[in-house]
């Protein structure tokens, strides 16, 4: 509790310092900016520095200040220096950030069509996962917000999510029925495990570990990096890849911030952000690599032989209830369907 207190002080004291110092500091507009004088973009992240997406900021940064030759300039506050992401989204509403990076279903309190993300199985494979992102479809549609207070500069991939247990293998929807998930704190998580069978909880992260290993929950749902980044392979031995959600993250720029952009300068931030998301690829995939075999040296079994046609038939009623309910998820769901392979997902 007191570190918590502490903590949350702290956070009061940066963004307080960020509000008073962000009118004078540096230039008001990039046309206004020079080497001497640079505008200066704050950007929030709460990863730690090792993760692969903050080692991603650290490139968009960089290569913002090469390509402007030092006009602009990106600050980054990681670690969740400035608090946790709906905390920093509303700083980002008022003024107080330029930038984040989110988890894509945080941004549907200000934009409906991002419970989307959240849904299952919009993507067939990872492949059809970066052709539906890297399309001029989504790209429009990221850049469609600004009446919402943020402009989408780009995403980078946390990989696909499926469910982990402590021995038994989940292989159809059957599997789940009765068992306790943990689950993030996202309305389309609970509805989809439920539609599984499964009993979702909703619980902090940080007490996933103890909950699997005291026997307060059966399993969770996340990607294979959990396994060993949070050493949850040594209480879970069961990995059944039904990779039923791919859920991006997403680099957002408020609107006000971009508003004070000239139009070659957006296009810059645009992209030297679309260059670190490349850069995140790459290493997305070496890392989820590495993590298999270490998680396999620690007595981890990958199931492979999952019923995902059962488990698609299961979840489909929850999206058209989202597609019904939000006419927001109906319009993204058609971006999806245009931009991906198989149609409408």
């Amino acid at each position: 509790m007191r570190k918590r207190l502490i903590s949350g002080i702290v956070a009061l004291v940066l963004v307080a310092a960020l509000a008073a110092c962000a009118p004078a500091s540096g230039a008001r507009t990039s046309a206004e900016a020079t080497p001497e004088n640079p505008l200066v973009l704050t950007l929030a992240n709460n990863l730690g520095d090792d993760h692969v997406t903050s080692k991603a900021l650290a490139s968009f940064a960089e290569d913002v200040k090469r390509r402007s030759g030092g006009r602009i300039a990106v600050k980054i506050y990681g670690n969740g220096q400035l608090g946790d992401e709906p905390e920093v989204l509303g700083q980002l509403h008022q003024g107080i950030v330029d930038m984040t990076r989110v988890s894509a279903p945080g941004l549907a309190t200000y934009d409906p069509g991002y419970n989307t993300f959240g849904l299952p199985y919009l993507f067939d494979s990872e492949q059809e996962f970066y052709e539906v992102m890297d399309s001029p479809q989504m790209a429009d549609y990221l850049r469609s917000t600004a009446d919402e207070g943020f402009v989408g500069l780009t995403y980078y991939s946390s990989g696909a999510r499926s469910f982990y247990t402590g021995n038994k293998p989940i292989r159809t929807p059957e599997d789940l029925r009765g068992q306790k998930i943990r689950v993030q704190d996202m309305r389309s998580q609970t509805d989809f495990v439920g539609a599984l069978g499964a009993a979702p909880v909703v619980m902090a992260f940080s007490d996933t570990y103890t909950s699997l290993q005291t026997g307060l929950i059966d399993g969770a749902e996340s990607n294979e990096t959990v396994l060993t980044d949070s050493a949850h392979g040594e209480v879970s031995h069961a990995f059944s890849m039904t990779e039923h959600t791919r859920i991006p993250d997403m680099l957002v720029i408020s609107t006000e911030t971009w508003d004070r952009l000239a139009p070659a300068d957006e296009q810059l931030l645009t992209e030297a952000a679309r260059a670190s998301t490349e850069r995140q690829k790459a290493d997305w995939a070496r890392t989820t690599q590495e993590a298999i075999a270490e998680a396999k040296a620690m007595g981890v079994e990958f199931i492979t032989d999952v019923d995902t046609n059962a488990f698609r038939a299961a979840t489909r009623p929850v999206i058209d209830q989202y597609a019904k309910r939000y006419p927001q998820v109906a319009e993204l769901l058609s971006v999806i369907g245009s931009a991906g392979k198989r149609g409408t997902p």
